[in-house]
């Protein structure tokens, strides 16, 4: 009787195996599975299928092909769901405050799922902005066979003038109506234009920068990352990607020996030389604290003063992401700066990255520039530092005019985003001005907000040549110009930013890596002995997310309980 009641020596046996289990297995009878189905290794769908968000809108149609893969290769695939943000709706209001603690929580609710019912695989369904890092988070924590299926960019839509035109351009356009620049009649038609399907937005903002980094990271098969979301190539990756789990739990190649510290240094190397979104920042810090790797700021800093930006792709230049990845994609990425590569990162798919990066032909052309004529000589992110910002600050150097690496201006202080953006739109901002908008730190905020509202208005209105912006908050990927945040230590925690006046003289150096406030260390001194911090109230789920979040140059993760 013994033998008759033992199905398998997976995780997932103690959930079925033994005398003791009859009421677990008269529960997955119940659901019509067979006895047969007790001896599969048992897969999870981890899908974040939303009807609000357009990256994840079709991601029930793609985790059918992900269960015919499971099946196909004799596993038991069994679905739920996490919850899904887009930050494109939450964008400019309160809302945003919601974006970046999601990821945690979407990392939590996948250990619960996962741990509470023994499963011995997964892959996972994302699409958006802070769904993939929170997915790739529950991978390293829980360290089984995972593989990350991400939804996909959606097709660019075409502007008034027959252009390429995808979100980030749309929110630009609002400056250029406020200053008469586009008439109202156009821009409404634009806004049907501009998006034309599902998917995550065309531009390389934080969903398809993370989605890539997946990529990256040896977490997806190969080409999965610019795959478009209405593709059929999408469909197979996802068959492709089922049976390929089963095979990872016979294997027994699970996520940890594939987020190795090689593996996030490949990835930041990559993330330089496609320009990615400043967001990756964050969130390859949180996946390596996850996986136990370490990494830090100065990792971005050395490796983006070794590896060129290749990639002519919007917001800082020309080309949606599915044109990207019709000229090749990260495979061709990879294969440019291949000699740049960590070479025993392993992957899904069994070989390591460098040998997936030799199958993919050499692109050199107008959308991937060859590493000998790059779009620029050093990375798309370049960390920051200085007397405004001792533990660091990012900015997107790729998005950001040669004319504006150097600038020093005079602050112009606000301690809230939307009096910011109104104080744009109402023409208060004048020529060599830097814009300071603090208390929007993970902390202070709570929740980092991104910024792009004040960004995309600067921007449209022309000002990306005479004014910056600095913040402790964030940026979307679809920000560009001399737009500096993360600074660390945040306001709400008493760094620097929180001491800066009106008036006060601030200097950008972005070739020499420095952000300084020309204020002396006596006045500053004094300052901070009249300080109070700007202290907003907070529903339960953002009070708990401030009380652990920590600083973003550590990737703004949670602190566990009695630790720092």
């Amino acid at each position: 009787m013994k033998d008759q009641l033992h199905y398998n020596d997976y995780r997932s046996g103690v959930v079925v195996n033994g005398l003791e289990r009859s009421g677990q297995r008269a529960l997955m009878y119940s659901m019509g599975l067979e006895e047969e189905d007790l001896h599969k290794p048992l897969i999870a769908v981890v899908n974040s299928y939303s009807e609000i968000v357009p990256g994840h809108i079709h991601l029930r149609e793609l985790a059918e092909y992900v269960k015919q893969g499971i099946a196909e290769a004799g596993g038991l695939a069994r679905e739920f769901d996490t919850i899904a943000l887009c930050d494109g709706i939450c964008q400019g209001h309160l809302g945003m405050r919601y974006s970046l603690p999601s990821r945690d929580v979407i990392a939590d609710s996948i250990e619960l799922m996962i741990e509470g019912h023994r499963f011995d695989g997964m892959v996972m369904l994302p699409g958006c902005d802070k769904i993939v890092p929170g997915m790739l988070m529950a991978a390293a924590r829980l360290d089984i066979p995972a593989i990350v299926v991400p939804g996909g960019p959606m097709l660019p839509g075409k502007d008034h003038e027959g252009k390429t035109m995808v979100m980030s351009d749309l929110r630009e356009y609002v400056g250029k109506v406020q200053t008469g620049k586009l008439d109202f009649d156009t821009y409404k038609k634009l806004e049907f234009a501009a998006l034309p399907g599902y998917g995550t937005c065309g531009m390389f903002g934080t969903a398809n920068s993370m989605s890539c980094i997946a990529e990256i990271l040896g977490m997806s098969l190969p080409g999965c990352g610019m795959a478009a979301a209405v593709s059929a190539e999408k469909r197979r990756i996802a068959k492709r990607s089922g049976r390929r789990v089963v095979e990872m739990v016979q294997e027994g190649l699970t996520a940890r020996k594939i987020l190795t510290r090689e593996a996030l240094l490949n990835a930041v190397t990559a993330t330089m030389a496609m320009g990615a979104s400043t967001n990756s920042v964050l969130h390859l810090m949180a996946i390596a604290h996850e996986a136990g790797v370490e990494l830090s700021l100065r990792d971005f800093d050395r490796i983006s003063r070794q590896v060129p930006y290749l990639c002519n792709v919007k917001p800082s230049g020309k080309y949606a992401v599915t044109e990207v990845g019709e000229a090749g994609g990260v495979p061709a990425v990879l294969r440019a700066v291949s000699r740049w590569l960590e070479p025993n990162h392993m992957t899904v798919t069994g070989h390591t990255l460098v040998e997936e990066a030799a199958k993919a032909p050499l692109v050199e052309n107008d959308v991937i520039y060859p590493v000998s004529a790059p779009k620029n000589p050093e990375g798309g992110l370049a960390v920051l530092y200085g007397n405004l910002a001792p533990d660091g600050a990012v900015v997107k150097k790729s998005g950001v005019k040669p004319s504006m690496y150097h600038f020093t201006g005079t602050a112009h202080v606000f301690d809230l985003m939307e009096d910011a953006c109104d104080a744009i739109s109402n023409g208060e901002i004048k020529d060599g001005e830097v814009i300071v908008i603090r208390y929007e730190g993970p902390k202070g905020g709570p929740g980092m907000r991104e910024m792009f509202m004040c960004t995309a208005l600067l921007v449209g209105r022309g000002m990306d040549e005479s004014c910056a912006l600095i913040t402790d908050g964030r940026f979307s990927g679809s920000t560009r110009g001399p737009c500096i945040g993360h600074i660390s230590p945040e306001a709400a925690a008493g760094g620097p930013i929180a001491l800066v006046e009106n008036g006060d003289r601030i200097s950008i150096d972005i070739e020499n890596r420095s952000l300084t406030l020309h204020v002396s260390e006596e006045e500053l001194q004094r300052r901070r002995a009249a300080w109070k911090p700007v202290e907003r109230p907070a529903t339960p789920a953002l009070a708990r997310y401030a009380a652990l979040v920590t600083s973003a140059d550590r990737g703004a993760i949670l602190k566990q309980p009695d630790k720092a």
